[in-house]
C-alpha cells in the first residue's frame, strides 16, 4: 500500500480546520450557556418516551426521503438499494468533513445505476435545492409568529429564496436546452483546457441527472414528497416539546426545523457536531425556552438520529460489501477529480 504524501495530508487537514474550528466555538458557546449544573439537572427531567417517539418519526423521515430521492433517479434503483445508499451517505456525513456523504451517495449509486457520479449527483444537487427552498419559505411563514427575530431572520429567508430558486431556474433551463448548453461547453473547452479536460466529459451525465426538471410529473412527484419530509421533520421536533411546553403550536417545530436546517448548513466538524446543538438551543432560546433544557434535548435527538442513520447505513455496507475506508477513499478521489 501506497502512504499518501505528507503535503497531500496536510491540505487534507487544512480544508478541515474551518469547520472544525466553527464546531469547536459553538460547543464553547452552547456549554457556557447551558452550564453543568444546569444540563445534568435538565437531563434527569427529560420524558423519554417522547424522544423515542421522535425516533420513530426519523425512520419515517428516513423512508419518505428514500421515495423522492428515488424519484429523482427515475425509480430505477430499487428501494431497498436507494434506503441503505441514503443511510450510508448520513454514516459518512457523521464521520467526516466536507458533506463527504453527498459525494459518496453519489459513488454508491452511480456505479449501482451504471450512470456514474456525476449524473447522480445532478439528482443530489435538486434534492438539495429542495430542501433549502422549503427552509426558507418555513422561516418565512414562522417569522411574524416569533417576536424579535423578523430582524435577522427576514434577510436569510428572502435572500435563500431568490439563491435557490434562480438556481432551480437555471437547471431547470439547462435540463430544457441540453444540446445548446453542450455545444456551449465544446466552445468554453476549446478556450480552456481545464473544461475541456474536466467539464466537457461530464455534462451529458450532469445533464441526464436534471432530466426530472423537464417531466412535470417527475418533478411534482419529487417536490411532493419532500414536503412531506419536512412535514414529518416537524412533528419529529414537536414532540418533545410536549411534556416541557403542554400545548405549544405545532409552529414552534416548524421554525426549530428551520433554525436547525439553515445553521447545519454552515461548514462545520463531523455530524455538524456543535453546530447542530448550536441551532437547537438557539432557536428553542428565541420561543422561550430554558438553555439547559433545549442542549440536552438537542444532545439527545443528535445522538439518536446518529445511532438510527448509523445503524442502518453500517447494515447497507455489509450488504453490499463495502468498507467505510474504502467507501471514503472513493469519495475523496471523487472530490479531487
Amino acid at each position: 500500500m501506497t502512504q499518501e504524501p505528507k503535503p497531500a495530508r496536510r491540505r487534507e487537514w487544512l480544508r478541515w480546520l474551518p469547520g472544525i474550528g466553527i464546531s469547536l466555538v459553538a460547543l464553547f458557546v452552547v456549554f457556557r450557556l447551558a452550564r453543568w449544573e444546569g444540563l445534568s439537572t435538565a437531563f434527569t427531567t427529560i420524558q423519554w418516551e417522547y424522544i423515542w417517539l421522535s425516533g420513530l418519526f426519523t425512520v419515517a423521515f428516513l423512508l419518505v426521503r428514500t421515495a423522492a430521492w428515488r424519484t429523482l433517479l427515475e425509480n430505477r434503483p430499487s428501494f431497498k438499494d436507494t434506503f441503505f445508499v441514503v443511510n450510508e451517505g448520513y454514516l459518512l456525513n457523521n464521520l467526516f468533513p466536507l458533506r463527504a456523504g453527498e459525494i459518496g451517495r453519489a459513488v454508491i449509486m452511480g456505479q449501482q445505476t451504471g450512470w456514474g457520479p456525476f449524473h447522480v449527483l445532478s439528482t443530489i444537487v435538486i434534492e438539495r435545492i429542495f430542501d433549502m427552498l422549503m427552509a426558507a419559505g418555513m422561516l418565512l411563514a414562522t417569522l411574524p409568529l416569533v417576536l424579535g427575530a423578523v430582524s435577522w431572520g427576514l434577510p436569510v429567508a428572502i435572500i435563500t429564496l431568490i439563491v435557490m430558486g434562480g438556481g432551480l431556474v437555471v437547471m431547470f433551463l439547462m435540463a430544457r436546452n441540453r444540446e445548446f448548453v453542450e455545444r456551449l461547453a465544446i466552445r468554453l473547452g476549446e478556450r480552456w483546457s481545464f473544461v475541456k479536460t474536466r467539464v466537457v466529459p461530464q455534462v451529458e451525465k450532469m445533464l441526464d441527472g436534471l432530466s426530472a426538471l423537464s417531466n412535470p410529473r417527475q418533478f411534482l412527484t419529487a417536490l411532493a414528497l419532500i414536503m412531506l419530509c419536512w412535514f414529518i421533520a416537524v412533528f419529529q421536533y414537536y414532540v418533545v416539546m410536549i411534556p416541557i411546553a403542554p400545548g405549544a403550536p405545532l409552529w414552534y417545530g416548524a421554525f426549530i426545523v428551520t433554525v436547525l436546517a439553515l445553521g447545519v448548513a454552515i461548514p462545520s466538524a463531523p455530524a455538524a457536531l456543535g453546530v447542530f446543538e448550536a441551532s437547537i438551543v438557539g432557536a428553542m432560546a428565541i420561543l422561550g425556552f430554558d438553555n439547559a433544557t433545549a442542549l440536552a434535548i438537542g444532545i439527545s435527538l443528535h445522538f439518536m438520529q446518529f445511532v438510527i442513520t448509523g445503524i442502518f447505513g453500517i447494515i447497507g455496507l455489509v450488504i453490499q460489501r463495502r468498507s467505510l475506508g474504502s467507501l471514503f477513499s472513493e469519495t475523496r478521489l471523487q472530490k479531487e477529480a
